[in-house]
């Protein structure tokens, strides 16, 4: 292993624990052999998940997704840069060494496209679709990585990814609001007559909290289901869906926290709480 592979290896681990604290520790649940790509896919997503937070204009923000989606399709500016950005190097050795599906990943990518506008989330089966393909395309590479494949595991993936990403809308809704973006889907919020107006201003109105007990509702639904589903999977890749045991935690925590306080976990909880779901059925191998 060269000098160059060494340092792009701790890039990733350093950007990894710093940008996604609970992908970072859930892989040290995973074999060794399986840490350098599942740290290598932990930054690349923390990358292109977090563009909006380092852009005022959506101009900019496209441009970068581009040069990840160049990167993944061999063209252009990203593909022949790739040597010179550590966790560009370490997705590309990861996706060769595991085979993992491009089309997944720019999928991935083209579904943070609406995170770096402020148009309002349609409808709850576009907020779903929008989960599925971001963090349920993150649970079906790991598993992937730890050496299961199948229609089982895509299905479980599936269910894992919707409840993560509904568990995220409501906990980024203090840093969405804040900007003015809207996640909430417009067909719940008008189910509860929810004004957008009233999200903006930070007001926790009935409506509001309305609306987000029905997302707790099909997060925790979702959250079942793919919980029901893990004894399906082979025992050596059930920790890729160990970030899991967070999506309860946070679930529990949300039903009582102010909707517009900012969360705060401490990595030491974080910690805690993976260790003990690791230990336990149905994460024990």
């Amino acid at each position: 292993m060269s000098g160059a592979d060494t340092s792009a290896q701790i890039y990733c681990a350093n950007e990894a624990r710093n940008r996604d604290f609970t992908g970072y520790a859930s892989g040290v649940f995973a074999p060794q052999s399986a840490r350098r790509a599942w740290l290598a896919l932990t930054a690349f997503n923390a990358e292109v998940s977090q563009i909006r937070d380092h852009v005022s204009q959506p101009l900019p923000g496209e441009i970068r997704l581009q040069w990840w989606r160049d990167l993944l399709t061999g063209e252009g500016a990203g593909y022949d840069g790739a040597q010179a950005n550590p966790v560009a190097a370490e997705l590309r050795h990861a996706i060769t060494a595991y085979n993992l599906p491009v089309e997944k990943l720019v999928r991935l990518i083209d579904a943070h496209v609406f995170d770096v506008y402020d148009d309002p989330m349609p409808d709850m089966a576009a907020l779903e679709a929008h989960c599925r393909d971001t963090a349920g395309a993150m649970y079906e590479l790991r598993a992937k990585i730890l050496g299961a494949e199948s229609n089982d595991v895509s299905r479980l993936a599936e269910h894992a990814g919707v409840a993560e990403g509904l568990v995220h809308t409501m906990i980024a809704l203090p840093r969405h609001s804040a900007r003015r973006q809207l996640y909430l889907p417009g067909d719940l919020m008008a189910m509860h007559s929810l004004n957008s107006e009233e999200i903006f201003l930070r007001q926790p109105s009935e409506a509001l909290k309305a609306t987000l007990a029905h997302l707790r509702g099909e997060a925790r639904r979702q959250l079942d289901q793919a919980m029901a589903k893990l004894v399906e999977v082979p025992k050596q890749a059930r920790v890729a869906f160990l970030p899991l045991a967070m999506v309860k935690t946070n679930l529990d925590r949300l039903e009582r926290a102010d909707p517009f306080a900012q969360p705060i976990q401490s990595r030491l909880r974080i910690l805690w709480t993976l260790w003990r779901a690791a230990s336990a059925k149905p994460f024990r191998n």
